[in-house]
């Protein structure tokens, strides 16, 4: 029977829910609809991660959950790196999956929905450059901060890293396509776009780089605010830092994660920057613009950590003083190269590790949060708050900012940060003049 409702559930990375989006909109125009709260979609895309064992795990226990009290269940759609990295195998691992798409393929999803329809199970892992771009709808919705992918796949081999694998080599989608896409999603009411890649800044078309893109999308009428992740220091550009202090649009935020601040550690997970390196970056971006709020990624417990490489770890946190990071305990990922070598750490010392990491970055979150109280700034709205007449917006810092006001989600408002906590902060917002 061909589905007429779907659900799509996205794990993982932003790049998985930019997919997710564009899934939806393949689906919606070939008639399908989401399902509603509550009821039982014909149809279910998981749409999955394997940076981590516990990601790709949680999709495989979403599918057992997916039987219904009757034993029926929905077409089953396992999408995304899980998808990629076992292809055929994940069927024999969960007879439930009726469709393997990787996410390069997934853009022909309608034709292999219409296959399974007709009792195939097709899998489909194929890595043709871009191609599936050319297959999607014009954008026709966009919430108030929209996701783009412009590069996609990673050529630095890093040696706990399934994207290589699983996204394939680094590739960059062409300008024209990317300032059409960025056009119809301020259409749509866009406010903020930011751009994706597993590589971002290392985008580049005919000569011309990141800076040079963002440069370009500045100058469309109703775009205010633009963004991009993820980063990776050794395509941080000088330009593209300039940019940073002179583009108004460019917010003051960067994502550029480090991982470790062990320089033995980065040469064995193959980073191509050292701590040394990674700080004198740091320091040409606070040059530029001396606000920016950094973030950042830290893996503890990687094969062979000492306790001084860790403590190497809490000084890089120390010197950058990051507004947010994100941190992980080692995951090992079968078929890269850390998965295989020695000296693997017990996991007691991964948990109490990530929990002294944790803490010490939440210290410095928490200072930038309050070195920000009774500035004015601007909030672009994104959604209700808990509380009647609450709002939530971003602050450029990306800070989530709950405000009492009548603005609805897309305006932008101007208020003073009045009260910081470790996670978000509280606006008053200005008076508005009366129209």
């Amino acid at each position: 029977m061909t589905p007429k409702t779907f659900k799509i559930k996205s794990f993982g990375c932003q790049m998985n829910v930019y997919d997710g989006e564009r899934m939806a909109e393949l689906l919606d125009a070939q008639g399908l609809s989401p399902a509603a709260d509550g009821d039982d979609p014909d149809l279910v895309v998981l749409n999955t991660c394997h940076i981590r064992e516990k990601a790709a795990e949680k999709a495989y226990s979403d599918i057992g959950r997916l039987r219904r009290e009757d034993g029926s269940k929905p077409l089953i759609a396992l999408a995304g790196c899980v998808a990629q990295a076992e292809g055929a195998e994940a069927k024999r691992r969960s007879p439930l999956i009726d469709i393997v798409v990787g996410p390069q393929a997934y853009h022909r999803l309608p034709e292999m929905l219409a296959e399974a329809s007709r009792g195939a199970r097709p899998v489909d892992t194929d890595m043709p450059a871009l191609s599936k771009f050319d297959a999607f709808p014009a954008r026709r919705r966009a919430a108030p901060s929209a996701f783009l992918t412009v590069q996609e796949g990673c050529d630095k081999f890093c040696t706990y890293c399934v994207v290589p694998y699983t996204r394939g080599a680094e590739i960059s989608r062409p300008w024209h396509d990317i300032v059409t896409e960025a056009d119809a999603l301020v259409d749509c009411g866009a406010r903020e776009i930011v751009l994706l890649g597993q590589n971002v800044n290392a985008w580049s078309d005919d000569r011309r780089g990141l800076a040079d893109l963002i440069r370009a999308l500045a100058k469309i009428h109703g775009l205010e605010r633009i963004r991009y992740t993820t980063s990776h220091p050794a395509d941080m550009t000088d330009a593209l830092i300039a940019a940073h202090g002179e583009v108004d649009k460019l917010m003051p935020y960067l994502h550029l994660p480090v991982q470790s601040g062990s320089n033995r550690i980065l040469k064995a997970m193959n980073r191509s920057h050292s701590a040394e390196t990674y700080l004198a970056i740091v320091d040409k971006v606070r040059g530029a613009r001396p606000d920016i709020a950094l973030s950042g990624d830290f893996i503890v417990g990687f094969p062979g950590e000492s306790e001084d490489d860790f403590e190497a770890t809490l000084r890089m946190v120390d010197a950058v003083r990051y507004a947010a990071a994100y941190s992980f305990k080692y995951s090992p990922r079968p078929g890269t190269p850390a998965a295989s070598m020695e000296d693997q750490i017990p996991r007691e010392i991964m948990d109490d590790r990530l929990q002294r990491l944790q803490a010490r970055i939440n210290e410095h979150q928490l200072a930038f949060n309050r070195s920000k109280v009774g500035v004015d700034t601007k909030l672009l709205i994104e959604r209700s708050g808990r509380h009647e007449g609450q709002m939530i917006g971003r602050s450029p810092w990306l800070q989530s900012v709950h405000v009492e006001t009548d603005a609805p989600a897309g305006a932008i408002v101007a208020v003073t940060l009045v009260a910081a906590g470790p996670n978000s902060m509280a606006g008053a917002e200005h008076q508005r003049a009366a129209a």
